[in-house]
């Protein structure tokens, strides 16, 4: 699977650490930084990587921020991206269950990185659930994105 990655520079570290895991697990990187600690705007890098996740170019995107929060209110105002963020491995199980996310957003502030990992390994293997309720309410919120959103192009 091809992730996009994406952070500021409170997420740098985390980021890092969860770019090594994906790429020892056999799944391909693409990462628009930031690659340092100074100070930058999040929107310059989590802007791209979730383009590239909107247009296929990317299956889905893990960003990295402070709290997680800034990260998804960025994705989430791109046609198709499903952004959520998980605190736990819990949280992440049913993003994917009952939401289908394609981007998990999570704060480098918050969550040490033995939860971030676990955190992502679930969110990484857990597939939506295909119950007609689930698949109706993710339809659900697709159809409000086609309906407000501009695909991206």
């Amino acid at each position: 699977m091809k992730i996009a990655m994406a952070n500021d520079h409170a997420g740098t570290r985390l980021k890092n650490e969860i770019k090594a895991y994906l790429e020892s697990q056999g799944h391909e990187v693409k990462d628009f930084g930031t690659y340092d600690e100074n100070a930058c705007d999040l929107s310059d890098f989590v802007y791209p990587a979730s383009l590239a996740v909107a247009k296929g170019e990317c299956d889905r995107g893990i960003f990295v921020d402070g709290v997680g929060y800034g990260s998804a209110l960025i994705a989430n105002k791109i046609y198709g991206i499903y952004a959520a963020v998980c605190q736990d491995p819990f949280c992440a199980q049913l993003s994917r269950e009952h939401t289908d996310s394609n981007v998990l957003c999570i704060g480098g502030k918050i969550i040490g990185s033995a939860i971030a990992m676990e955190i992502v390994k679930v969110w990484m293997k857990t597939e939506p659930l295909t119950a007609e309720k689930y698949r109706r309410r993710v339809q659900k919120v697709a159809d409000i994105n086609n309906k407000h959103c501009v695909p991206v192009k």
